[in-house]
């Protein structure tokens, strides 16, 4: 039986091969990164006791470097199991839950169509591209100048224009000898029983070609060059070729874009066709958009095919909220261990293609850092604007969270969800009861909550709400205010940032609520500047240095200031512009962070290596010496780097090597 290929396609993308090669074998727990759907295991073609048999899910693909074999889920099944290829296609459509096509006689006539379609779809993009650069393309050619794209770029995505004109493309490829019932099963003309002559669909407008996984042109979209166009943008319609729910603008080129080193993995979805162009241009190569409509399941599983964590970024308006707010249900009903989503909202009234034309990347950048956990978007979204001031309100407040958290498929991750939206809602109860200036308790959430930060119901009361008595009582005792010892410099550059620029607190809530210092003073302090800047209102350094002090922290902070300043540090003193102040904040905690994960390592792997010495397991104690090595050279490095962060930035008025004088 032949199997028409975007079943296989289907397929392949609704069962991750790890869940089919996970059957036979047993995963390596040193070498496989889960979350990255990257796993390891011991051959299962040849005899090996190293692991060396390698599957990636984003890529569906699994390869030995012992032996060799490599293949997809279907050829693992034939060569392991003795499967034949229908049957193989039998045990994986059933692990997706998806029913085998029936025998049809005519499959391979219609691949052979399909391949024909492909042609005239290609013929169609290339005439585009020649009519934007003739003489008709003119205005559309300056529409795309003005909006900032080289000429490189227009190349790149194959841009083209469609001329304003009912008959100009379908009697093109009339002249090629492409035939009509080609030309109409490629939708590139209006049909059908009510209309006598058919009619280019695409005319006066810029043309996006859409293109498959295998990088070939399957549908347009196009952008209408008149403003009295009753669309502004129009897509192909449903043919063989295109099902609009399951494509992701710029999906394959996104997904190379992803294995660079600067996008990590990550890919981000974006609203538009020239978002995506405009992020690449501007070096972002790893966003991709849906086509015109809300993002669908299918496309959401797409984007998990590629990184278990994508990030979804939305313009900073009511049409972003609201697109945003339904993306919160989508994820939440295909989350799995391993597998969520994070959230970026712009700047009001801003989209990616505005951000990166008027401002460069850098801004953008800072978006995708602060992007949101799907737990926080949820929080916020069922809390932004309400008032819960009486038992009655605050129940129905619980309710709503268990009817939000019903929706979670994975028993495993709901759980964690009813516990973390519990926890939270313990907190914020909790600190919401009356107090001497905030009559019968009531608290209001702020519905700009979402740009500046959340107000007093979000993570930050959560955390600070149930530690700050304990923290509280500390910071007064003569104990830690006895300890005089300074910290190491990257921590001690880390909270005279936010002390001198408690803006940060608010701005880089969620990376500033990852430290965890530790010298204990300083993981004492942080608890109370997050308690200070609590309400989510803009922070003054004057106020916190006073509340600080008054907390026994003077001592401490003047032995930070100096050590700073013996260090030449400048980003995190004062006199620091706050731009240069993030910069350099984010920098050092970078360092941080990987100091911190490289120490973990070297503790997991020394105990490894004692547990496979005391066993006498000889194949792996080399492999666990090596990486043991390897760890402990970087972590000698970052621990001996002095020269945390240059310092020296445009905005705070410094130049280089102006340092001391």
């Amino acid at each position: 039986m032949r199997f028409d290929s975007s079943f296989l396609d289907e397929l392949r993308d609704r069962v991750p091969i790890s869940d089919v090669i996970g059957k036979r074998v047993a995963w390596d727990k040193r070498k496989t990164n889960v979350p990255k759907g990257d796993w390891w295991a011991c051959c299962p073609f040849h005899g090996e006791k190293t692991p060396s048999f390698h599957c990636e899910d984003r890529k569906g693909r699994y390869h030995c470097f012992g032996c060799g074999v490599s293949g997809d889920h279907f050829k693992f099944l034939t060569e392991l199991d003795g499967l034949s290829f229908p049957e193989a296609v039998q045990q994986v459509a059933d692990m997706a839950g998806v029913a085998m096509p029936a025998p049809d006689p005519r499959a391979a006539q219609r691949e052979r169509e399909r391949a024909t379609l492909s042609d005239v779809m290609e013929l169609a993009t290339a005439f585009y591209q020649e009519k934007l650069q003739s003489a008709e393309g003119a205005k559309a050619r300056a529409y795309l100048r003005d909006r900032g794209l080289s000429g490189k770029t227009i190349e790149t995505f194959r841009l083209g224009y469609a001329p304003d004109g009912r008959n100009v493309l379908k009697e093109f490829l009339a002249s090629k000898g492409v035939e009509k019932q080609q030309i109409e099963a490629c939708g590139l003309v209006v049909h059908g029983p009510d209309i006598a002559v058919s009619y280019d669909r695409f005319r006066d407008r810029i043309m996006f070609p859409i293109l498959s996984a295998r990088e070939k042109v399957i549908a347009f979209g196009g952008r209408a060059m008149s403003s009295d166009s009753p669309a502004k943008y129009l897509n192909s319609n449903e043919t063989e070729l295109f099902h609009k729910g399951r494509v992701l603008y710029n999906f394959t080129r996104a997904r190379r874009g992803a294995q660079g080193a600067e996008s990590s993995g990550t890919i981000i979805a974006v609203e538009g066709y020239m978002d995506v162009i405009a992020l690449h241009q501007a070096g972002i190569e790893n966003a991709v958009a849906p086509l015109g409509t809300a993002l669908t399941d299918n496309q959401l599983d797409l984007l998990w095919r590629m990184t278990p964590e994508p990030v979804l970024c939305f313009d900073g308006d009511e049409a972003g909220t609201r697109a945003a707010n339904r993306a919160v249900d989508l994820a939440l009903a295909g989350l799995r261990p391993g597998r969520s989503v994070r959230f970026a909202v712009l700047p009001q009234g801003q989209d990616p293609d505005d951000l990166v034309r008027h401002e460069g990347r850098a801004p953008f950048d800072a978006v995708i850092r602060a992007a949101r956990p799907l737990a926080d978007m949820v929080w916020m979204r069922e809390t932004t604007s309400g008032v819960f001031d009486t038992p009655e309100k605050r129940a129905a407040l619980e309710t709503t969270f268990g009817r939000v958290t019903a929706t979670i498929g994975d028993e495993s991750v709901r759980r964690h969800y009813v516990q973390d939206m519990r926890d939270r809602l313990n907190a914020y109860f909790e600190s919401s009861r009356p107090s001497g200036n905030q009559p019968g308790g009531r608290r209001r959430f702020d519905g700009d909550a979402g740009r500046r930060g959340f107000r007093q119901g979000d993570a930050r009361s959560a955390k600070a709400g149930k530690r700050y008595a304990m923290t509280n009582l500390l910071a007064r005792s003569t104990m830690v205010r006895g300890q005089s010892e300074l910290p190491a410099l990257r921590d001690s550059v880390l909270a005279l940032t936010l002390i001198n620029h408690p803006e940060l607190l608010i701005t880089e809530f969620d990376e500033v609520s990852s430290i965890e210092f530790d010298n204990r003073q300083l993981a004492i302090l942080l608890e109370q500047l997050m308690e200070i800047c609590a309400d989510g209102s803009s922070p003054d350094r004057d106020a916190v240095l006073q509340r600080l002090q008054q907390f026994g922290h003077e001592e401490l902070i003047d032995g930070l200031d100096k050590q700073i300043r013996y260090a030449r540090v400048w980003t995190a003193t004062n006199e620091a512009a706050l731009e240069d102040a993030r910069e350099g904040f984010l920098q050092v905690l970078s360092l941080f962070k990987r100091t911190r994960e490289l120490r973990h390592q070297k503790i997991e792997l020394e105990r490894d290596l004692a547990e496979a010495t005391e066993s006498g397991d000889g194949d792996t104690v080399p492999q666990l010496m090596r990486s043991l090595q390897s760890v402990q050279n970087e972590y000698n490095r970052l621990e001996q780097q002095e020269a945390i962060i240059d310092g020296f930035g445009v905005l705070s008025g410094r130049v280089r090597g102006a340092a001391g004088k």
